[in-house]
């Protein structure tokens, strides 16, 4: 038995985004169910080389009583992630690299070894296609980008699996990536460059930057807009402005890692944003005991406080290791069907 290897290539081409964005509602559903297993992500701290270490592991099970025997699975996995701020002028290196192992649940044999960066991209794009199917108004057409960076490319790949979109307006300070991005879509969607403002007042709104100073208030968005958070991956990280997080409908992908180092984290520490304030977990509306925009969860029909929500709402998205071994699955699968990676004997145990 061999453990495939697959590259940054390789991920991208077997990572079909609707199966990642099935993969990653299944893990939702694992984790709000009780049937995954998620350790809170470890930190090595290596401040003589400005930089630290993160180490994502977790397993989940998907099988139910009422699922086929066919559609049932289970996995494990790990993924080891650092942050090195000075790699790109020191070192030449991409300041964030990511290696993901896939391991059989029952043998823990390694299955693969995959590249964790591009993986991490398909499967954060994923999530917030999730959470848009969820919370955003059902004929959304519109898509504003703020930030457009690398995530951003897989967060209008992912959205528009779940909603047809047709004009995606992109905000950057940095001119050429704005121009990247229009030259990679422009012949798919109406893309243009815009304000924040203009982004926010789209159908739905991603935040895909890095600030730890506001970028987006509460006069940024419209009246319905949903947002994806998705920039905020440690404390002190913070794209929404206070009034705005406060007048929307929070949802979390998962109440530790949001208030340590998600979108709610400085207004959270600061008490400014309280449990009060956050509407639920993604998890709960995934699987209907709580509802969503279109109300799918139970209690749907009443207009009490478990009516469907509506006005502006925000997904806090940390990114969660569930994820991650969901869309290593599908990668994996994929490309063992299709021949695709190199495999190789990693254990001795070839004959």
């Amino acid at each position: 038995m061999q453990t495939l290897l697959l590259n940054a290539d390789d991920v991208d081409e077997n990572a079909r985004m609707d199966r990642v964005i099935d993969g990653v509602r299944g893990a939702f559903t694992a984790y709000e169910r009780g049937n995954a297993k998620m350790p809170a992500k470890s930190y090595i701290d290596l401040p003589e080389y400005n930089g630290d270490f993160r180490s994502m592991p977790a397993y989940l099970d998907v099988r139910t009583e009422d699922t086929a025997e066919d559609d049932g699975w289970d996995a494990a996995g790990i993924k080891w992630v650092n942050v090195h701020t000075d790699n790109p002028a020191d070192h030449d290196l991409p300041t964030v690299m990511g290696t993901m192992i896939y391991s059989d649940p029952e043998t823990a044999f390694p299955l693969a070894i995959l590249d964790g960066t591009t993986l991490t991209m398909k499967r954060t794009g994923a999530a917030a296609a999730v959470a848009t199917d969820e919370l955003a108004v059902p004929d959304a057409t519109s898509l504003g980008i703020v930030g457009a960076g690398v995530q951003s490319y897989t967060q209008l790949e992912a959205i528009s699996a779940v909603r047809d979109i047709e004009e995606v307006v992109v905000s950057d300070l940095d001119e050429e990536r704005v121009a990247d991005f229009i030259n990679a879509f422009g012949d798919r969607f109406d893309v243009r460059a815009g304000s924040v403002t203009e982004a926010g007042h789209c159908d739905v709104l991603s935040t895909v930057t890095p600030v730890e100073d506001p970028i987006v208030g509460l006069d940024d968005v419209g009246g319905h807009t949903h947002i994806n958070a998705m920039g905020a991956d440690a404390a002190g990280k913070h794209e929404l402005a206070d009034d705005l997080l406060l007048d929307a409908t929070v949802v979390i992908d998962d109440h530790e890692q949001c208030t340590h180092s998600g979108e709610i984290n400085v207004p959270y520490a600061a008490g400014a944003l309280t449990d009060d304030d956050i509407y639920g977990e993604i998890g709960e509306i995934v699987v209907g005991n709580r509802p969503g925009r279109t109300g799918a969860g139970f209690g749907s029909d009443s207009d009490g406080p478990d009516a469907a929500v509506d006005g502006v709402t925000v997904f806090d998205s940390t990114g969660l290791a569930i994820q991650d071994v969901a869309a290593a699955r599908v990668v994996y699968e994929q490309a063992n069907a299709n021949d695709n990676g190199y495999p190789f004997d990693l254990l001795g145990l070839a004959e």
